[in-house]
């Protein structure tokens, strides 16, 4: 009795279909036909085609020796971290005050502070939330309000 596949997940799933697109896709560019380009990789054309599907159950050497028949190469890349807190893609590491007027409202006890960090930002709309005009908020702090909440308020602001 053959072996159950593993389960395999959406993102990985995602990738091996991006990946198979790309080799059809230098394949077609370089004009070179599916059973040259699966004689050249060791490997029948009907395998060729499944790697050119993203299918799951093909073996990575076959992969592999798909993309070197072609003059390209798999590699490992290292994952990204994730963002800091305060630090997420796109938010500035310090707020300045001036800038956002009903934060600067909300900000009286930061006696003498000109900017103050995208968390203490969060944490001052959201505690503070009634005292906000929400009919004077500018776009650009609306826009921030919105930055602050999907990348640090798990996208939902605790009012």
């Amino acid at each position: 009795m053959p072996a159950t596949a593993p389960a395999i997940g959406e993102i990985v799933v995602a990738k091996l279909l991006a990946l198979g697109e790309q080799l059809r896709a230098e394949r077609k560019r370089l004009g070179v036909s599916a059973t040259t380009a699966a004689e050249a990789a060791g490997m029948s054309r009907v395998t060729l085609h499944r790697i050119e599907r993203g299918e799951p159950s093909v073996t990575m050497g076959a992969y592999v020796n798909a993309a070197a028949a072609l003059g390209l190469a798999l590699g490992i890349v290292e994952p990204q971290p994730p963002p800091h807190r305060g630090q997420a893609a796109g938010l500035p590491t310090r707020i300045r005050l001036a800038d956002y007027p009903q934060l600067e409202r909300l900000a009286w006890q930061f006696q003498g502070a000109s900017d103050i960090s995208p968390a203490e930002a969060l944490g001052l709309y959201e505690r503070n939330w009634r005292h906000i005009d929400q009919g004077a908020l500018a776009a650009h702090e609306r826009a921030l309000i919105q930055q602050l909440v999907a990348s640090l308020g798990g996208s939902r602001l605790l009012v």
